[in-house]
């Protein structure tokens, strides 16, 4: 039985202002450090226990909903949240703001990586970094796995996806195809096997009367009409239509912002599993077919996606950055300006897809406040994202113990870091940010001294 505890309000606060709401988002995007899992946290902390502005139920609702989309679930459950609080504006603000902190940061350190990456300190700091970042990587693979394996069904598709990677060079988005048509078919042949989805679900508790409480009637704007979810749907396509038109008017088809705006819009689309998933699918563009970055510097800009707040996918404005710098599409002397404009305009065309899952199936979620159900297909796709991971970590792992090549010597001290890293991180728990400051810290003494 819910029972509201004696010590928690039995009244809701007063409908929260605007600007209230408005200022609270500005201090999420500036603090949401800790991946998705941290993120949602401290928005639980805030918004469910603290504040009250919505309920446990609706709370993990409308998170179950994010957690089925491509896309940064975190950053999409402000904008959800946002948008039942304050409509439309409110739900474009709540994510904005999740998102611009982040953006400023990694152009900033984009900036002094371009231009100053090659001095002794900062080039130790990375040399450091990137170890780290590689045991971060394989830490996530085993926590997902932990989560996502249960069967021997689905450790058999963690292992296809695997092989398929890294053996055959399948692209990724065949691999979250295949991996959802399987997940489709096991769920009418042994529903059993694949239903093992989810792991978000109400667990009862209650922090006293919300704003958005469990049986606060849907807000008219967020009740679902054909009329509203048509008007949402093309001004979203004429949003990503006009910037697309502006790109490819100034810069050409093949010009290199006019291609990043068509690729992230795919990858947008693909990122189901978080970052890490998608990951593999961006190397493969932006590496090894429109080489807008290095494989080292992929890693470095992942590197810096960990010590900035915001979405761990906002490296993509990373790859931006170096991609606009590197082609030069404004001039020699324009560089930072080239790598700002790219970066800016990546972000704009990954997350706006973000918004429109929540401006358009959110009223679709709000007609029914039951417990929403991880489909099967959903199932086989996070088994494959485990194999996907592991298959990244594999590409960090090589890249950073053989920086010349499996010809080159093997690199001991980024093996001794790395070790160091994975054990502070699975076996202490060790947060990711204090692992970070130390492998940086070591890596730049390592350089000093040799």
């Amino acid at each position: 039985m819910n029972e509201t505890p004696s010590a928690a309000p039995t009244k809701p606060p007063a409908d929260i202002p605007f600007w209230d709401a408005f200022r609270f988002w500005l201090k999420l995007g500036f603090i949401s450090f800790g991946g998705p899992a941290g993120q949602i946290a401290i928005m639980h902390e805030e918004l469910v226990e603290r504040r009250c502005w919505i309920s446990e139920r609706r709370f993990l609702h409308a998170l179950n909903y994010c957690m089925v989309l491509p896309g940064p679930e975190a950053q999409q459950l402000a904008t959800y949240i946002g948008w039942l609080m304050h409509r439309t504006w409110g739900g474009i603000v709540a994510g904005g703001l999740f998102v611009l902190p982040s953006l400023f940061i990694l152009v900033a350190l984009s900036w002094i990586y371009m231009a100053w990456g090659d001095v002794p300190t900062i080039a130790g700091i990375l040399y450091g970094i990137k170890p780290a970042v590689t045991a971060i990587v394989v830490v996530a693979a085993l926590r997902i796995g932990a989560r996502a394996l249960k069967n021997g069904v689905l450790w058999a598709i963690a292992a296809a996806a695997f092989i398929a990677l890294f053996a055959l060079n399948v692209p990724f988005p065949l691999i979250v195809i295949g991996a959802g048509l399987i997940g489709y078919v096991g769920g009418q042949v042994a529903p059993k096997l694949f239903a093992t989805g989810g792991g978000h679900g109400a667990d009862g508790k209650r922090y006293g009367a919300a704003v958005i409480d469990d049986e606060t009637p849907t807000p008219q704007h967020a009740l679902f009409g054909w009329k509203r979810f048509a008007a949402v749907l093309a001004i979203g396509l004429l949003l990503w239509g006009a910037a697309m038109a502006v790109l490819v008017s100034i810069y050409g088809g093949q010009g290199p912002l006019s291609q990043m705006g068509w690729f992230f819009t795919k990858a947008a689309l693909l990122t189901f599993g978080g970052a890490y998933a998608v990951l593999p699918y961006v190397y493969q563009a932006a590496v090894e077919h429109y080489q807008w970055v290095t494989p080292l510097q992929m890693i470095d800009g992942l590197a810096l996606g960990e010590t900035t707040p915001g979405p761990l996918i906002m490296v993509v404005a990373f790859v931006g950055f170096v991609g606009g710098w590197t082609t030069q599409f404004l001039g020699a002397d324009s560089l930072f300006s080239a790598g700002a404009l790219a970066a800016t305009v990546v972000t704009f065309f990954t997350f706006l897809p973000s918004f429109m899952f929540i401006l358009l199936g959110g009223p679709l979620v709000e007609t029914t406040h039951g417990d929403l159900k991880f489909t099967a297909p959903l199932t086989g796709i996070t088994a494959a994202v485990v194999g996907v991971i592991l298959n990244l970590a594999v590409f960090f792992a090589y890249h950073v113990l053989w920086p010349k090549g499996l010809q080159g010597p093997f690199d001991w001290p980024s093996l001794v870091i790395g070790a160091g890293a994975f054990i502070a991180l699975w076996r202490y728990k060790v947060g990711i940010m204090p692992v970070i400051g130390a492998c940086a810290a070591l890596g730049a003494a390592w350089t000093l001294l040799v």
